[in-house]
């Protein structure tokens, strides 16, 4: 299934299981950034729509209703929200109130339990490399191969999380420096990884000495 099918049944199934101000927020507000985010950035990276929901209901703290751009809700119950945002919309045409009110909705749902992210129209348009990059920062801790029934631990999301920001592979020195552990942990905790898919040897010798942080669909996600 390519792209365009896929977000054609991906709206009219959202389109049917609405009705009312919901269904009518759905028509208005999913246009061309929130549009360009997925065929730029999710659907090159996963190939999947699921557990998306575009324009999202959400309340503020005075229970005024919200809508976010996105929401990714995975089975596990953690809370992803992803804002498509315009200079023209969000910055230049924005007074200090609406300003305001931005920022402490967004810390409002963070001590909510939402983890938030924005995208920027220019970078979905003409940088999708870099938005790619960073969301697949931001799931990185969460990694994880449900299929198989995997657990990942605490200390192997620091050590992923480390992966992601080197931008190389990584090495068991690398993880002894930046935790202050030594050698035998540290190639433990990449070797669990690797085991468990989230890492990959970026060298064939009969000892992996570097590991490379491996893409994962959606389903492998939290």
């Amino acid at each position: 299934m390519d792209f365009e099918e896929a977000h054609g049944l991906f709206i009219d199934k959202h389109l049917t299981e609405r009705s009312g101000e919901r269904r009518g927020r759905l028509v208005r507000g999913h246009n061309y950034a929130e549009k360009l985010f997925l065929q730029n950035v999710w659907w090159p990276l996963f190939e999947s729509l699921d557990d998306l929901h575009p324009e999202y209901e959400v309340y503020d703290w005075n229970r005024k209703s919200q809508f976010l751009d996105f929401a990714f809700l995975p089975q596990s119950g953690s809370s992803l929200g992803i804002e498509c945002d315009g200079f023209q919309s969000h910055v230049k045409d924005i007074d200090r109130e609406r300003f305001n009110y931005a920022v402490n909705r967004d810390t409002f749902l963070t001590g909510m339990g939402w983890k938030m992210i924005h995208f920027s129209v220019d970078d979905l348009q003409h940088r999708p490399e870099v938005c790619r990059m960073l969301l697949q920062l931001v799931l990185a801790p969460y990694l994880a191969r449900k299929s198989a029934g995997v657990d990942i631990l605490s200390e192997e999301k620091e050590v992923l999380r480390l992966a992601w920001r080197l931008g190389r592979a990584i090495r068991p020195k690398d993880v002894t420096t930046h935790f202050s552990i030594n050698f035998r942990t540290a190639r433990r905790l990449l070797q669990s990884l690797s085991e468990k898919g989230l890492l990959k040897p970026a060298n064939l010798g009969e000892r992996v000495r570097y590991y490379e942080v491996n893409a994962m669909r959606p389903d492998q996600i939290w």
